[in-house]
């Protein structure tokens, strides 16, 4: 499940886990399966939210220290990019949450 969580084919899933490919596929036909599926994406891409989270104190440090240091434009770059991921991590991981609590209070009306 963690495999499929982290975004691996069914086949390699399988292969992680000792199964077929089509087991795999079976069970992915199973709803409350998905639901474990998506349940351990979110749970991966909170963790990843907080290492980023973490690391971007250190990244507007580096721009802080680059802004007196002419040759710290790679740095600057870096930071840019970490900072950018930490905000486009933050804004999925809202919308994910936002859409589970909407789904929970509709209940499942599909």
């Amino acid at each position: 499940m963690v495999a499929l969580a982290r975004g691996n084919t069914a086949e390699q899933a399988a292969r992680e886990a000792g199964v077929s490919g089509r087991t795999i596929r079976r069970w992915m036909e199973d709803p409350g399966f998905g639901r474990q599926v998506t349940a351990t994406r979110t749970e991966l891409l909170q963790l990843a939210v907080g290492q980023l989270a973490a690391a971007s104190t250190k990244a507007v440090a580096t721009l802080v220290d680059a802004l007196d240091n002419e040759k710290g434009q790679a740095r600057v770059q870096a930071a840019r990019v970490l900072l950018d991921a930490v905000l486009a991590l933050r804004e999925s991981l809202d919308l994910e949450q936002r859409l589970a609590a909407l789904e929970a209070a509709g209940g499942d009306a599909r």
